[in-house]
């Protein structure tokens, strides 16, 4: 007798007993392996064996990829066996296992235990296990004996805590691979690097350089520039190099090849903010008809998407005017990166309206500015506080009915001040792989962090470089 696969109502666990299990009754599950599925199975076990989680190993084995761990399948037997079929009550005695196919992230797989034997006197089931994958290929069997529940069990099912496996350094390289496959077969984008004189900024460079993203123009004292080079192990052979004395001289000299054309965009190297947002302020060719502003790029663990937050670098206290101009870099950027109607949430510490409270009112009359055509292409609201920006649950118990509340693509900070500290709060505290880039200039420019490390460094060259690409066409 054949069962059907157990339903989709997860929120209660129900068993059959050793009397509801004749020979031939059978029950399935279905799973689909996702490459978190691996990374979390070799943590929990330490099973860290390179065919499993080391890609460049595994590309090289007979499996040309990494694959699941074989116990991974077991595991869903188990899963099937303990909480379906028989379910609660089930005592685990044996389990014998082949492995006959290797199972990779992607695959659909389909678990099915049926019962071939009964033990009237110790209540024992014999069940032959199978695991099919989506072609309908066998890729696990084998026979497991337990001994079944005598009772019927009914029990809600644990809330269980939610996973999240995030590696930045993992992520950040991933949007490296996505952007450089977007440039591909394009010439790479001419790059000033500003000052590359420690070993982030130019082994960023370079790496960029290596990846096809760039070709360098390190733009600095050459004979610092060369130090640093050597200290890397680096061979700077046909790069050039735009030779002047100090930060200063190659902040100005950066604008100059960028206001000509030279180089497309810009990377900020081992100087200050200030002195290089200087030389391209002072530089009329350099403007456009927005304000400049800054945006991060962040992929936060528990956010399923990617956030821009803008400004936590430049604009200290925009005022209105300087705020819609701030909104409208950061949409044009989200419409590069494939979002097509970006959605702006424009934050405060509360969601109404309070003459008290300046931000509230800006976030109002920023959102009407939008109903009038003033400012385009995305979907704004505000004041939305930071809760309700991000989590739709949030935004549903305060009642607010909103299409940007928790599922924000945008968020709009009041100041410099309550940006920043947003940012490093998702950066070091909520484990965040960010990037970032200035707008509002004819050039994209990768302003990062003396704190950045190289991965992050190569991350806001990639995505400064996407968009100089996008802006050959259409330039600010």
């Amino acid at each position: 007798m054949t069962t059907p696969t157990p339903g989709t109502d997860d929120t209660v666990i129900t068993n059959r007993t050793y009397d509801e299990l004749p020979i031939g009754a059978s029950a399935s599950i279905v799973r689909t392996l996702t490459q978190d599925d691996i990374l979390a199975f070799a943590l929990v076990s330490g099973d860290v064996n390179p065919a499993h989680v080391d890609a460049e190993y595994a590309n090289a084995t007979r499996f040309h990829g990494t694959i699941a761990h074989g116990m991974w399948a077991g595991a869903l037997i188990s899963t099937l066996l303990g909480t379906h079929f028989p379910g609660p009550g089930t005592i685990y005695e044996a389990q014998m296992l082949r492995f006959h196919l290797p199972v990779r992230a992607g695959d659909t797989l389909t678990i099915q235990a049926t019962v071939t034997a009964r033990d009237d006197e110790r209540h024992r089931l014999t069940l032959d296990c199978v695991v099919t994958n989506q072609a309908g290929a066998v890729v696990v069997s084998g026979d497991a004996m337990v001994r079944a529940p005598l009772q019927k069990i009914s029990r809600l099912r644990a809330a269980m805590p939610t996973m999240h496996l995030f590696d930045p350094a993992a992520r950040l390289a991933e949007w490296v691979d996505g952007w450089a496959a977007a440039l591909a077969g394009q010439p790479p984008v001419p790059c000033g690097v500003v000052h590359p004189c420690d070993e982030a900024s130019l082994g960023g460079a370079m790496a960029a350089a290596r990846r096809g993203l760039i070709v360098p123009w390190l733009i600095g004292p050459e004979a610092r520039i060369r130090a640093v080079a050597t200290g890397l192990g680096l061979d700077l052979t046909g790069v050039h190099i735009e030779a002047v004395e100090h930060s200063h001289a190659a902040a100005a000299r950066a604008a100059e090849l960028a206001a000509a054309g030279t180089v497309e965009m810009l990377i900020k190297g081992s100087l200050h903010t200030d002195e290089l947002m200087h030389a391209v302020i002072a530089t009329p060719a350099l403007r456009t008809k927005r304000r400049i502003s800054h945006v991060f790029r962040f992929d936060v663990p528990a956010y399923p998407k990617p956030l821009l937050i803008t400004d936590a670098a430049i604009n200290i206290a925009p005022t209105l005017e300087e705020k819609a101009d701030i909104i409208g870099n950061a949409i044009d950027l989200a419409r590069v990166l494939g979002v097509a109607r970006p959605k702006v949430a424009i934050l405060a510490a509360v969601e109404t309206v309070s003459t008290k409270m300046a931000s509230t009112l800006d976030a109002a009359a920023l959102c009407k500015m939008a109903d009038r055509g003033q400012i385009a292409g995305g979907l704004l609201d505000g004041p939305l506080a930071f809760d309700n920006a991000i989590s739709a649950e949030a935004a549903r118990i305060k009642g607010i009915r909103s299409e940007v509340a928790g599922d924000a693509d945008i968020l709009m900070v009041p100041d410099l001040e309550a940006g920043n500290m947003l940012a490093k709060q998702l950066e070091y505290l909520a484990g965040a792989a960010s990037c970032g880039i200035v707008l509002g200039v004819r050039v994209p420019i990768a302003l990062t962090s003396r704190a950045d490390g190289e991965a992050s460094r190569l991350a806001s060259a990639a995505l400064a470089a996407r968009l100089a690409l996008a802006w050959r066409t259409q330039r600010p």
